[in-house]
């Protein structure tokens, strides 16, 4: 997924913090250390978060390839703590010798959850206590993709480019909505519970929150996320695999619970027909781009920007952690004719806005890993350089 930018994460949910490690930025990339604190903050809000986001406060402490407030151009290492792992040790610890036998037993998953990794896991790495599935597969790695995305998007900001995102449905609410557009998502209220692109839609659903939280359930839904002033010419049409939307697909499937995603109006151009579906072009502007009428292609056409926004929308299935269980198997007694139900692991309602804020980090990623595929430079004045000369080739074509 990424060529030139590497993005290494670790940790688990209930250990002492968690890792990220990028490599691949350019030196001299000066860092806003105000963006890094706002995305992780962004990351824990919202309306129908569990009780976790009270007990963390993710602050990325940098531990490598930053002197003096710019990237060296060595690999950039990133540490952010879990406040809640003095409550957990005791059963996480890496030294055989601090576990507590009893409090690592009542805190053993043997009742997996259904749409959790935990069975299949357990299956693929023979763990009899699924918790070893559980701590990484869960949603808590994020944090660390957020922090890595944040320096991805500093990147692009000195291109121009710039990314948001919203919450468009919440369960059946706003279910159908046309895909905003930038200007929307500019307008989303960054302090509202649910930032929601139409505010009027925010009272139903945090109703909707509050009565699945009542029965014990959850709920997914659909965030968009856009990237604008994206540069014409990133990704390629040659290979499968250098298709940008490809790329880009594969990143937002990551994010968990994500299970289906949409470029640009794809679900509704399927429906019609092809006079209907695609972008006519307009007369080319003095910055040699050839705007599109409408942008139903979501910014890539044939795998390549076409200088329109990239517009992605992620629909995330509602969370596995159910408080009453779905029918499952407890794997101490699977001869047993008994039913057993999944355990309960605390969790949230939903997460549909932090689901945006990694989305973002997800396509802030994939596009400066682009533009250095496209661009190049070891230094941020060569990448500079080499993206105002790719600039002027481009107001001079069609060369003769």
């Amino acid at each position: 997924m990424l060529r030139r930018l590497g993005l290494t994460t670790a940790g688990e949910s209930h250990g002492p913090g968690l890792t990220a490690i990028l490599s691949g930025l350019p030196a001299g990339l000066v860092v806003d250390l105000e963006l890094l604190a706002r995305d992780l903050a962004r990351r824990q809000h919202g309306y129908g978060r569990g009780r976790r986001m009270q007990i963390e406060r993710d602050i990325a402490e940098i531990r490598g390839g930053v002197r003096a407030g710019e990237t060296l151009g060595s690999p950039l290492a990133l540490w952010i703590e879990n406040r809640d792992w003095v409550n957990w040790q005791r059963a996480m610890s890496a030294d055989p010798s601090a576990i507590d036998a009893s409090f690592a037993e009542l805190r053993r998953l043997k009742s997996p959850r259904p749409g959790h990794a935990d069975l299949a896991g357990g299956e693929k790495y023979l763990r009899r206590d699924l918790r070893d599935i559980l701590e990484r597969a869960s949603a808590r790695e994020t944090t660390a993709r957020v922090a890595a995305g944040a320096f991805a998007k500093m990147l692009l900001a000195r291109l121009g480019v710039e990314i948001g995102s919203g919450v468009v449905a919440l369960g059946p609410v706003g279910a159908g909505r046309a895909t905003p557009t930038w200007e929307e998502l500019r307008g989303v209220d960054e302090t509202s519970p649910l930032r929601a692109v139409d505010a009027a839609l925010e009272a139903e659903m945090m109703h909707s929150v509050d009565a699945a939280k009542a029965q014990g359930d959850t709920l997914g839904g659909a965030v968009t996320v856009i990237a604008h002033g994206v540069p014409v010419g990133l990704g390629s049409h040659v290979a499968w695999s250098d298709k940008l939307d490809g790329r880009i697909a594969q990143a937002m499937m990551s994010v968990p619970a994500v299970k289906a995603v949409e470029l640009g109006s794809g679900v509704e151009a399927s429906r019609g027909p092809g006079s209907a579906a695609h972008d006519a072009i307009l007369r080319r502007q003095a910055d040699g781009r050839f705007p599109r009428a409408s942008n139903r292609a979501g910014g890539l056409e044939g795998g390549i920007t076409n200088g329109e926004d990239v517009v992605v929308t992620l629909y995330k299935k509602p969370i596995a952690t159910l408080r009453d269980g779905l029918p499952s198997v407890d794997l101490d007694d699977l001869e047993s004719p008994e039913p057993h139900l999944s355990q309960y692991e605390r969790s949230d309602v939903t997460a549909l806005p932090a689901a945006g804020v990694i989305g973002e980090s997800m396509l802030a990623l994939v596009l400066a890993d682009a533009c250095l595929e496209k661009f190049g430079g070891d230094s941020m004045a060569e990448l500079l350089a080499h993206f105002e000369a790719s600039r002027a080739l481009a107001r001079r074509w069609p060369l003769g």
